[in-house]
């Protein structure tokens, strides 16, 4: 059986030790993704959103997240990261009236630690403020689902997600 590492010897949660952690380049890719109606798609395309520039706005918000990812995760290290990145892509299907917003979050640090849950929290940040910023114009958005792509670096080696 493995050793449970987030515990210390009452049982209680702790931060893991990473001080003896080789430190390597570490990147993480996430997506997210959220199911608008077309009077949300045309005031993201068209620049009409009354509180802005959404994919903007998300993207700031999406960065924002990443860098503070272990103020709301209580187990994560606060990691230097080194670059983010979020793209957004449209995935439409007129016929049956699907407007998706895909986003993918990549972010990359050099250190002794992931960045998984940083691109992670990206993502769903980015789904979030979209989410915020569209709600006047339609509450039956749908976000999700929300999953690591690929992560590379660590003691664990890369990974890509099989679909």
């Amino acid at each position: 059986m493995s050793e449970l590492t987030h515990f210390n010897e009452q049982g209680r949660a702790k931060m893991i030790d990473v001080s003896d952690k080789a430190e390597t380049t570490r990147t993480a890719i996430a997506k997210s993704s959220i199911i608008v109606n077309e009077t949300i798609h045309s005031q993201i395309t068209e620049g009409t959103n009354k509180k802005g520039d959404v994919f903007a706005v998300a993207q700031v918000a999406a960065i924002m997240a990443a860098k503070s990812t272990s103020s709301i995760i209580p187990m994560c290290h606060p990691i230097p990261l080194t670059g983010v990145n979020i793209h957004f892509e449209w995935n439409i299907d007129k016929s049956s009236a699907h407007y998706e917003v895909l986003i993918e979050a990549e972010v990359k640090t050099k250190g002794v630690t992931g960045v998984e849950m940083e691109a992670l929290t990206a993502a769903s940040a980015a789904a979030l403020t979209i989410y915020d910023m569209c709600k006047a114009a339609g509450k039956e958005m749908v976000i999700g689902p929300t999953m690591l792509l690929r992560k590379t670096g660590g003691k664990n080696g890369d990974y890509k997600r099989q679909f």
